[in-house]
């Protein structure tokens, strides 16, 4: 029998990494994303969504219902992606094959079957060879890992080799989390990286110990209040870590970005023989400029902290 479609437990395990936010929020890459990571960047994402009338992502306005992302997100797993793994992947393909790499074709686009070294170890028959480049593969942006996306290539990896749909611990990413009044066991890594992400950017939420408990939410809805993007319901879901990051990159890239345009000053003004201060003060200008247009988001954000205003969204 041939197999051609995502399983529903597959279906399962991919919307519990993407989430479904009906909101539309910026990804840490800046890409504006709704629900269950739709963007304009994917051909079958926009053709879908512009049957409902959606021609553009705007984030913190652009809204979905439940009842239409799950339409789309069927239509765009089975009719987009999984087509493509179809097309690149051997004829005796399993089940759970088919759906891990459908997941990891969802999340990075079906080069990652057609044309990256993970579908050609699969093709040439190298399973094991396959499943370990995928978990330890294609888990960076703009050359960061993500915890997330280290943990998503690892449970694809685990599912396309052991048939594994319930992960390696805890609840995927995707899967919003609530306070609970009772300590778990075990804390969760996900709450952890928030609790540590929020600590970094000035809202305490107690203890870095894994544990959604009330000083943590009050510190997630403080966040989200400040934020012009978010919804403001105390809940850590996908739009509220991606806002995270966002914000975690900004300085670093602020850092990055003022060295470089420190020294490249330094070269223009040599070569030209312009005074110094003239060249470095125009490319400090440029600079500022340029990063209050890509993260005026998390510049707007900052703003509402510290005067104290609250969002709505």
């Amino acid at each position: 029998m041939d197999i051609t479609t995502v399983s529903e437990p597959g279906a399962a395990f991919v919307r519990g990494h993407e989430g479904a936010p009906t909101v539309a929020y910026l990804d840490p890459t800046g890409t504006p994303t709704l629900f269950a990571g739709f963007t304009m960047n994917s051909p079958y994402c926009r053709l879908e969504l512009a049957k409902i009338g959606i021609t553009k992502i705007v984030p913190g306005k652009t809204k979905i219902s439940v009842a239409d992302g799950d339409r789309i997100f069927r239509a765009v797993l089975n009719q987009g992606y999984a087509k493509e793994v179809v097309a690149n992947s051997p004829a005796d393909r399993t089940q759970y094959q088919l759906d891990a790499a459908t997941s990891a074709a969802y999340n990075l686009g079906g080069r990652v079957v057609s044309t990256w070294r993970f579908g050609n170890l699969w093709r040439a028959g190298k399973l094991k060879a396959a499943a370990d480049y995928l978990a330890t593969h294609y888990n960076t942006s703009k050359g960061k890992k993500l915890p997330g996306l280290v943990r998503r290539r690892q449970e694809e990896a685990l599912l396309f080799e052991q048939g594994v749909y319930t992960g390696v611990d805890t609840a995927p990413e995707g899967v919003p989390r609530d306070a609970s009044n009772t300590a778990p066991d075990a804390g969760d890594p996900v709450v952890r990286d928030v609790q540590t992400m929020l600590k970094r950017r000035g809202f305490d939420p107690g203890a870095i110990d894994g544990w959604f408990g009330e000083k943590t939410k009050e510190a997630v809805l403080a966040y989200q209040m400040a934020h012009p993007h978010l919804v403001n319901d105390g809940i850590i879901g996908p739009a509220t870590i991606a806002q995270l990051r966002r914000d975690m990159a900004a300085l670093k890239d602020a850092a990055q970005k003022s060295g470089a345009s420190a020294a490249a000053s330094g070269v223009l003004a040599w070569a030209s023989g312009l005074p110094v201060g003239w060249i470095v003060a125009g490319v400090i200008a440029v600079s500022v400029c340029w990063f209050v247009w890509r993260y005026r988001d998390v510049v707007a954000r900052r703003i509402n902290t510290a005067i104290g205003h609250e969002v709505e969204v």
